[in-house]
């Protein structure tokens, strides 16, 4: 209950990342919103279709937004899904996954693979190549990103083309107050990490539990190759370049980049030349990702 309510006061806190884009607002093609309905709960995604592509089914890049787990909606991502879905020529699916302590680990993992699974059986109507998905998103969302991969693994179901991991939260395990945090504040007082943390694995086992910490997974060459954008200045650095590494070591391809002089969620936060070229960096990815596929 204590952490239900201070979670809903946590959220109606001014969201700075969605006050002041680092990008411009693109015009689409078109904005889809859909309801769709998964185990977890009903979801609200919305589809972003590239303005004037002539392409009869396009790649499409699923994005799951950032907020410690708990807070924020897919709408701060708008104008980042629009950019992707022009410079990209995909279309983007942005989700309005299920968040903590209400909804707490594993449940937006399954939650993103019911939309997966969802998408999929829809790609017809939609408009989609359901053999060129790829998956990300940023803080929160790339550990969903990366979880959802290591949970296909573990269906043996078909990987994504790409997953793109920025500056990813993939450690419960470790204190945060032993995690090298810049900021004076969150240093001084790791209690509040520790909180936001409990809220999503409540549990001392779901901490250690590979999907929620995919840094401490045994992982399989199979999984998806990845772009992880990574923070000089940002306590979740370690555990990026862990991953990183972890993959490389299994034979994933991995395309990590580090942004000196860049904190922790720098693509919504600033500077603006490197979140901007942060974004280009995304885009690129995911359309080479998709040209370079073979049926």
């Amino acid at each position: 209950m204590f952490t239900a309510i201070v979670a809903k006061v946590l959220r109606l806190l001014p969201n700075q990342a969605k006050k002041t884009p680092m990008l411009p607002r693109q015009e689409v093609e078109m904005k889809k919103d859909v309801l769709v309905e998964t185990s977890v709960q009903p979801t609200h995604i919305s589809l972003y279709y590239p303005l004037g592509a002539q392409q009869k089914k396009f790649p499409v890049y699923i994005n799951f937004h950032g907020g410690a787990f708990i807070m924020n909606e897919k709408e701060m991502d708008d104008p980042y899904c629009r950019f992707l879905a022009n410079e990209a020529e995909c279309v983007v699916l942005n989700v309005d996954y299920a968040k903590a302590p209400e909804y707490p680990f594993p449940k937006p993992i399954k939650q993103a693979y019911d939309i997966l699974q969802w998408l999929k059986g829809r790609a017809g109507e939609l408009n989609i190549d359901e053999e060129k998905i790829m998956v990300g998103g940023q803080s929160s969302g790339g550990n969903i990103a990366a979880a959802l991969c290591l949970y296909l693994e573990e269906k043996g179901d078909d990987q994504p083309l790409l997953q793109v991991l920025s500056c990813p939260m993939l450690d419960f395990v470790t204190p945060h107050g032993d995690k090298p945090e810049p900021d004076k504040w969150r240093s001084r007082y790791p209690q509040v990490a520790h909180f936001l943390n409990m809220c999503y694995v409540p549990e001392k086992e779901q901490a250690m539990h590979p999907h929620a910490s995919p840094v401490r997974a045994e992982v399989s060459g199979r999984l998806a190759p990845a772009l992880i954008l990574i923070a000089e200045f940002d306590a979740f650095r370690p555990e990026a370049e862990c991953y990183a590494e972890k993959l490389k070591a299994a034979g994933v391809s991995v395309h990590d980049e580090r942004f000196d002089g860049c904190s922790h969620a720098f693509t919504h936060l600033g500077p603006k030349e490197r979140a901007e070229e942060a974004w280009q960096l995304i885009a690129g990815e995911i359309k080479a990702a998709a040209v370079s596929y073979k049926h």
